[in-house]
């Protein structure tokens, strides 16, 4: 179950999916949706989508929230952003930091929305 936490509005650097990880865009107050496992991932969006760039969206920012899984996931496992923004297990090679959203609170597969514990931080391989 998603609770409502802390969520703040920001300006969109491009299109944004519902679900998904949103990360840091180029300055402060834009938002973009996350494409890699080194973006600065600050949340996620929940049910909220933009279309373009320049539109404001609200994104959840702690608290237990629904994401679009990118491949499997186990419960509990540390997660970060695949290309489309979708979360997946971050694994991080040896000598390699990733940024991680949060972590799994049920195990799920491609394309299940799942619920994840959003803390974000940074896991060194």
């Amino acid at each position: 179950m998603s609770t409502l936490g802390t969520i703040k509005n920001f300006t969109s650097a491009g299109a944004i999916a519902p679900y998904r990880i949103v990360a840091a865009g180029a300055s402060d107050g834009i938002v973009k949706q996350a494409t890699a496992a080194t973006d600065k991932l600050l949340g996620c969006t929940g049910v909220g989508r933009v279309d373009a760039a320049d539109k404001r969206i609200d994104v959840c920012l702690d608290n237990v929230q629904k994401i679009e899984f990118g491949g499997d996931v186990a419960f509990g496992d540390p997660l970060t952003s695949d290309a489309q923004g979708r979360a997946i297990k971050a694994e991080p090679a040896a000598g390699a930091n990733v940024r991680v959203v949060g972590n799994a609170l049920e195990s799920g597969s491609l394309g299940v929305i799942g619920d994840v514990h959003i803390v974000p931080s940074t896991l060194q391989g």
